[in-house]
C-alpha cells in the first residue's frame, strides 16, 4: 500500500496551505460535498485539472453557510476566481423523494448526515460569497448548474425558474464536463494580469466572458449583438405565461446539446440576455486519459477518518471506462450533462487504475464494476463520422438502432479479459446497467453479431455478482415509445438468453429489471397490465420508482407542460399525490396488504378482467 501525506490531497484549511509553503491561492472551490480525491467526484477532477494547469488550489468541502460564514473567510480570496460545485448529484434529488419528502441520508456526506448542504447548494454559495467578494469572479458548474443554464421547470417549487445565473450572481456558468474548458478560462484569465494588478476582478473578467466554448452568461440586452447562426429561445417572460412555448423551446435546447457542431442559444429574461455558447467537440481518447491519470489518491480527505461515506463505499472499488450515452432516454440528464457521443479511455489508462486499485489497503480482489452511464457502449460510435457531425437525434438506439453506429463489443471483451488477467485480480464484475437492445441487435456484419453474442455468454458467466441489472422501465410499448427505449418484447427475448445461459452453465443468477411509474404518457391501466406481465414473468418487483421530474429532460417538460416538445401534441401525466399512489401500487401486486386497494381500484377503471389474472378466480 502506498502511504500518503497530508499534501497529497488538496489542501482544504488554512494549516494546509501553508504545509505547502503557498501564501496565496489562485482558484478556491467550494464543494457541497464531502471531499474525495477520485475521479469519479466533480470537485476532486477540477481540483486536479486546475492544478495541473500549474495553478495553486484548495477546496472548501460543505461549507457552513448558517453561522458567522467562517468557511467563505478562512482562505481569502483567491487571485483567479471562486469555483463552486453543487455536487455529484442534483442538490434537489439528493434532499427530496418523488414524494418531496426529506430523504433520512445524504450519500456523499460523511456518515450519510442530511443536514450538511442546503437547498440550491450553487446559488446559496454564490450568493454569500459574492457578497462578501463582490469583486472577485464566481464560476458554477457541476450538474445542478449545468441542468439549470436556460428557463426550466422545478418540480420542489412547481414552476419554471429563470436561469441560475440569474439568482446566483455567478459570473459564469460551465455545464457540461469541465476538462476542456477550464484550461482556456484559465488561459485567457492568466492573460489579464499584469505585474500591477496580479489579482483578477469581476470587471476585468466581464470583458472575456463570451470566449470560451461550454460556457453560459448574462448580459445586458441593450449590450448584445445576435449573429446569423445564433438560436433565440422563446422569453422566459413567454415560457411563464404560455407552456407551449416552454415545451418547443426545449426540442431546440436537447438538440444543440446533442449535436457535433451547435449553434449558440440565447433567451431574454427581462432587461437580460442569457447566452450559453456552444460546447466543445468531443473530447479525444487522449484528454479523457489526462483526466483520468491526475495524481489522485483515490481516498477521502484524511479529516473523514473513521466516517463512512456511503457513496465513496459504492464506487471505491469500481472502474468508468468511459463517458457519454447515446440512449437519450426521455428522463434522463446524462446527454444533457455528458453528450450523446461516447469518448473511451484507452486499455493502458484502465489498466493504470486498476492496478491502482488493487494497492488499496482493503481490497480483496472484487471490481465492483467495469462500466460507465451504460454498462456496454464502450468503443461504440458512427462508422462514417461525416454521418454524426450532421446529425441531431437525441438517441442513437431509439426508436431504431442507427444503422450508421458500430455496436462491436470486441473492445470491450478485451478490457474485461485484459483486467482479469491482471495478478490480484479474483474477478469483475458489471454493475452498471447494461443496454439489452445492444445486445439485441443484428448488424449486417456477421463477425459483429458473433462479438455481441461471445460478450452476452461472457458477462451472464463471469461478470454477473449474482444479480444483473437491466432497465425496461415499462412493459406498454406506447409508454416505451414516450420513454424513447425499446419494446418490452427485447426484455422478454433478454430474459429467456439469460435463463437458457443459466442452465446451461448451471448457475443461479437474478435479472434486476428497473421500472418506472407515473411517467408521462403512463396511466393506470398500463400499470395494471405491467402488473399481469410481471406477474408472469415471475417477478417481484424491487428496484422501482415513481417518477420525478428533474431540470432538463424531455419528460419533465411533457410533465409540467402537458405537451410533448418534440410534437407539442397533448400528453397525460400523473401529476396528483392520488393519481401517482394509485399507479405506484401496482408494483407490489403480491403484498396481501395491497391486494384490496388494487382489486378496488381495477373496479374503478373498468379492468376487472385482470383481477383474476393477477389472484386467480375467486
Amino acid at each position: 500500500m502506498k502511504e500518503y501525506r497530508l499534501t497529497d490531497w488538496l489542501p482544504t484549511t488554512k494549516k494546509e496551505v501553508e504545509l505547502r509553503g503557498w501564501n496565496e491561492l489562485d482558484v478556491i472551490l467550494f464543494s457541497a460535498d464531502a471531499y474525495v480525491d477520485h475521479p469519479s467526484f466533480g470537485a476532486a477532477v477540477i481540483g486536479r485539472i486546475l492544478e495541473a494547469e500549474g495553478l495553486k488550489i484548495a477546496i472548501v468541502p460543505q461549507p457552513n453557510w448558517r453561522d458567522d460564514l467562517r468557511d467563505f473567510k478562512k482562505l481569502g480570496r483567491p487571485r483567479l476566481f471562486f469555483g463552486i460545485s453543487g455536487g455529484c448529484m442534483d442538490s434537489m434529488v439528493n434532499k427530496y423523494t418523488a414524494n418531496k419528502r426529506l430523504r433520512s441520508e445524504d450519500a456523499y456526506t460523511p456518515d450519510g448526515r442530511p443536514d450538511m448542504r442546503p437547498e440550491y447548494p450553487s446559488t446559496v454559495y454564490s450568493q454569500i460569497l459574492k457578497k462578501l467578494y463582490p469583486d472577485v469572479p464566481v464560476v458554477i458548474g457541476g450538474i445542478e448548474a449545468s441542468l439549470r443554464r436556460l428557463s426550466h421547470y422545478d418540480y420542489w417549487q412547481d414552476k419554471v425558474q429563470k436561469s441560475i445565473l440569474c439568482d446566483s450572481g455567478a459570473d459564469l456558468l460551465i455545464y457540461g464536463m469541465g476538462e476542456k474548458p477550464l484550461p482556456d478560462l484559465v488561459k485567457n484569465m492568466k492573460s489579464l494580469l499584469t505585474t500591477e494588478e496580479p489579482v483578477l476582478t469581476s470587471s476585468k473578467f466581464r470583458t472575456i466572458i463570451g470566449s470560451v466554448p461550454q460556457t453560459a452568461y448574462l448580459c445586458r440586452a441593450t449590450e448584445w449583438t445576435s449573429a446569423e447562426n445564433d438560436l433565440s429561445l422563446y422569453s422566459h417572460e413567454e415560457c411563464l405565461a404560455d407552456k407551449k412555448k416552454q415545451a418547443s423551446n426545449f426540442r431546440h435546447i436537447e438538440e444543440e446539446s446533442n449535436k457535433y457542431s451547435a449553434s449558440r442559444i440565447t433567451q431574454a429574461v427581462g432587461n437580460k440576455i442569457v447566452v450559453v455558447n456552444p460546447p466543445y467537440p468531443p473530447m479525444s481518447q487522449e484528454d479523457l486519459d489526462r483526466s483520468f491519470d491526475l495524481p489522485y489518491t483515490r481516498l477521502p480527505h484524511p479529516k473523514y477518518k473513521g466516517k463512512r461515506i456511503p457513496a465513496y463505499d459504492m464506487i471505491k472499488f469500481s472502474i468508468n471506462i468511459h463517458r457519454g450515452c447515446f440512449g437519450g432516454c426521455a428522463f434522463c440528464t446524462i446527454s444533457a450533462h455528458q453528450g450523446k457521443f461516447i469518448v473511451s479511455r484507452s486499455k493502458e489508462s484502465i489498466l493504470k487504475e486498476v492496478k491502482e486499485v488493487i494497492q488499496l489497503p482493503d481490497f480483496k480482489g472484487y471490481l465492483s464494476d467495469l462500466g460507465g452511464p451504460s454498462a456496454n457502449m464502450y468503443q461504440m460510435k458512427g462508422k462514417d463520422e461525416a454521418i454524426c457531425k450532421k446529425c441531431k437525434r437525441p438517441s442513437c438506439i431509439h426508436p431504431k438502432v442507427c444503422p450508421n453506429l458500430n455496436t462491436d463489443h470486441r473492445p470491450l471483451l478485451d478490457i474485461y479479459r485484459a483486467v482479469d488477467a491482471l495478478p490480484g485480480i479474483k474477478k469483475s464484475f458489471i454493475g452498471s446497467g447494461v443496454r439489452y437492445d445492444l445486445l439485441l441487435h443484428q448488424s449486417k456484419d456477421e463477425a459483429i453479431n458473433r462479438s455481441t453474442a461471445e460478450y452476452t455468454r461472457e458477462l451472464i458467466v463471469n461478470h454477473v455478482s449474482g444479480r444483473l441489472k437491466v432497465a425496461p422501465e415499462h412493459t406498454s410499448d406506447r409508454v416505451l415509445s414516450v420513454m424513447r427505449k425499446p419494446s418490452f418484447e427485447q426484455f422478454e427475448t433478454f430474459k429467456r438468453i439469460f435463463d437458457r445461459i443459466n442452465r446451461e452453465e448451471n448457475l443461479r443468477q437474478q435479472l434486476i429489471p428497473y421500472f418506472i411509474s407515473s411517467h408521462p404518457g403512463c396511466k393506470e391501466e398500463d400499470m395494471a397490465e405491467l402488473a399481469v406481465i410481471t406477474k408472469r414473468l415471475d417477478f417481484h418487483l424491487e428496484q422501482v420508482q415513481d417518477f420525478t421530474p428533474t431540470p432538463m429532460t424531455v419528460a419533465t417538460e411533457a410533465w409540467y407542460t402537458g405537451f410533448h416538445p418534440y410534437t407539442l401534441e397533448p400528453i397525460f401525466s400523473a401529476k396528483t399525490q392520488r393519481e401517482k399512489l394509485a399507479q405506484r401500487q401496482f408494483f407490489f401486486w403480491y403484498k396481501p396488504e395491497e391486494r384490496r386497494n388494487i382489486i378496488n381500484e381495477l373496479r374503478r377503471i373498468g379492468r376487472s378482467d385482470l383481477i383474476d389474472k393477477l389472484y386467480g378466480k375467486r
